[in-house]
């Protein structure tokens, strides 16, 4: 019962911020799009297990738009702070897996996550989510090449991070995720997995129909720690040398007040 409580009360505040949204509605467009998440703010606490945000959306159409026989499609997306990972591979050198060649690829997404109301290919050709980087495979992964990288080699590592990247959990795309609950209103549920990195994340809502792209939205979305947690993370990125210290004070207290327990008489 109190989950369920739970997510009513997150389905009404996000309610409250669509209906807030609606009042300010852009005018002059054929559609607009108006979103509201139900947590603008995700906290991580030492017993953080992963969380949900239901992204709520509706399509606005004004009087002169012609109705077609085509069917909306939304795509959301959750894109993470960027991160500079080195993608290694391993041969077999004498018996023994070592590191080998590697690849380091810059201001990649640390997490993203797209749900969509149907597969992507059904929903616009290929170009159209190149161009607009919709799409694990479509976005934008800057490798800082050698001399001796060609295009094949850095699509091979690129495609093994990318595996990589949805083994973790950290990439997800699925499709059939976005339901409309009318014509026009539409939700999703969006899991963060309990490795979901801190920081600040775009969420984007973009609406399609008969393979063209309309419109599009952003929010705003932060994943910050809190409580001990936060209080620790700050401590070592802002005063290292009295973390540091503290570590170690603690490390030498411990080790004294165990021995002073298991000490025989």
């Amino acid at each position: 019962m109190s989950g369920v409580a739970a997510n009513s009360g997150l389905l009404a505040r996000a309610l409250l911020a669509l209906v807030s949204l609606l009042c300010l509605a852009r005018e002059g467009s054929a559609e607009t799009l108006v979103t509201a998440l139900s947590e603008p703010t995700v906290k991580i606490t030492s017993n953080f297990t992963g969380a949900e945000i239901v992204v709520f959306g509706t399509v606005e159409r004004d009087a002169t738009t012609v109705e077609r026989p085509d069917a909306y499609d939304i795509v959301v997306t959750v894109s993470g702070p960027t991160e500079t990972v080195v993608t290694r591979r391993k041969d077999r050198v004498f018996g023994v897996w070592v590191n080998n060649e590697a690849v380091r690829f810059m201001d990649i997404p640390s997490f993203y996550a797209l749900h969509s109301t149907r597969r992507l290919n059904e929903i616009a050709d290929e170009k159209v989510l190149r161009d607009r980087g919709i799409g694990a495979a479509n976005l934008e992964m800057r490798a800082e090449a050698g001399v001796n990288d060609s295009a094949e080699r850095i699509a091979t590592f690129r495609d093994a991070l990318l595996r990589l990247k949805l083994q973790e959990g950290l990439y997800a795309q699925r499709s059939s995720a976005v339901g409309f609950l009318s014509p026009s209103l539409f939700r999703t549920n969006i899991p963060l997995p309990a490795n979901v990195p801190h920081g600040n994340y775009k969420v984007t809502v973009s609406l399609f129909r008969g393979g063209a792209l309309l419109t599009s939205e952003q929010q705003k979305l932060r994943i910050a720690k809190a409580g001990f947690e936060q209080f620790t993370y700050s401590m070592a990125h802002t005063n290292a040398l009295v973390y540091g210290l503290a570590t170690v004070l603690m490390a030498l207290g411990t080790g004294w007040l165990a021995g002073v327990m298991f000490r025989k008489e």
